[in-house]
């Protein structure tokens, strides 16, 4: 009778062992099945659909040729822009400021920018919300805000945020090794 409770601790350890075993096995078939089924499912999500599409249309603009067509397009409704030093900003950031009469700044931004679309093939850019005009051209996006509060007596501040997207430049673009090429072996005779 000494030996019965090991006996009976024995087969309860085996039962727990056995419920262990079960449920590691009902777990890895959840699992395979769960694989299985995403794999099915996303193999349509997963399919080859080519390179991706180009980040702009049209041919890269340089700066100054940006530049120069929005300040005339600003000319045109009336507002005299300059346009700062890019400083530590790169070569993709430029800004355009000046000051305008504060009672026709939201007209004359919001004709300059449908002139800009209209006569020089800008299009609408995204869209933020809220008093922001945006256009996009080939590599450039245009930002400014209208509707500013301005003090009586003073003028208000405009200022056009110029980004432009890199533009795939082959010639100073680094170019990968190539690989060597394979030559048979001799035939051995």
């Amino acid at each position: 009778m000494a030996d019965w409770p090991a006996v009976l601790r024995t087969e309860r350890t085996d039962i727990i062992v056995r419920r262990i075993r079960a449920r590691t096995a009902l777990a890895s078939l959840a699992l395979t099945a769960l694989t299985a089924a995403a794999a099915t499912g996303c193999a349509f999500a997963l399919r080859d659909l080519g390179p991706l599409p180009p980040r702009f249309s049209g041919p890269p603009l340089p700066a100054d040729t940006v530049v120069s067509e929005m300040t005339s397009i600003l000319a045109a409704e009336g507002i005299t822009v300059e346009r700062e030093p890019s400083g530590g900003l790169g070569k993709c950031h430029e800004r355009l400021s000046g000051r305008h009469a504060p009672e026709t700044m939201d007209a004359a931004l919001t004709a300059a920018f449908a002139r800009a679309r209209s006569e020089h093939g800008w299009q609408p850019g995204p869209d933020l919300g809220g008093e922001m005009l945006t256009l996009t051209k080939n590599n450039w996006t245009v930002l400014t805000s209208i509707s500013g509060e301005v003090p009586p007596g003073w003028q208000a501040p405009v200022l056009l945020s110029l980004t432009c997207v890199e533009g795939d430049d082959t010639s100073t673009a680094p170019t990968a090794p190539s690989a060597p090429a394979l030559t048979p072996a001799p035939a051995s005779s």
